[in-house]
């Protein structure tokens, strides 16, 4: 088995860090020989887009195979990152009610045209990846999601559909809501409980 393990938060210290480790571990106990690949988008951030790769993805044609396989090599090894994983764990803030920058970098080079996404004829969008469970633990300052939420959620709906036009829908939410106004020792706990109640059999 090899594990995805995506973090986005900058802290070194954070709840979402702490969030996705936890899932990892949970995972581990599981599947003991389990392989990690790392990327930490908080302390290495992919760039952003870039000319040359808007331009590999808007005007193939127009592209000799050398200037496309430069353009879309960081895309491409990300990919295949996901391709190789059996499962990917994911930790994230929320930032202004969404998804940080950095994760939306990795994901705009991840979703790719003719490599990851599909088209049927009538236009809509088909995942070209094999269907694996991502995991994505989540922490917020403030309440956006269940009864007592307090801001709306932009980010879980996104992620859902992002993740789906690529062929991933097995998606599993873990969010530590509060953090701004808790304890420690209450998000410990709330943190060791959500993971905990993770079904890894059916992963």
């Amino acid at each position: 088995m090899k594990i995805l393990h995506i973090d986005c938060s900058p802290r070194d210290v954070s709840h979402s860090r702490k969030m996705s480790a936890d899932i990892v571990v949970r995972l581990l106990a599981f599947a003991p020989g389990a392989s990690i690949i790392r990327r930490d988008l908080g302390r290495e951030p992919v760039p952003h887009a870039d000319a040359s790769y808007a331009n590999a993805l808007s005007s193939p044609a127009s592209l000799d195979a050398e200037q496309a396989l430069t353009a879309t090599q960081l895309s491409e090894q990300l990919i295949r990152e996901v391709e190789d994983a059996d499962a990917l764990v994911i930790g994230t803030p929320v930032n202004n009610f969404t998804v940080p920058s950095n994760l939306k970098a990795w994901i705009d080079q991840v979703l790719r045209v003719r490599r990851t996404i599909g088209t049927a004829p009538t236009g809509e969008k088909i995942g070209l990846l094999q269907d694996k469970p991502v995991y994505v633990g989540i922490a917020s300052g403030g309440v956006f999601t269940g009864e007592h939420a307090k801001q709306p959620d932009f980010l879980t709906p996104y992620l859902r559909a992002a993740f789906a036009c690529i062929g991933l829908k097995s998606l599993r939410f873990l969010a530590l809501q509060g953090t701004a106004f808790r304890d420690d020792e209450q998000l410990r706990a709330e943190r060791i409980a959500l993971v905990a109640s993770l079904d890894m059999a059916g992963k």
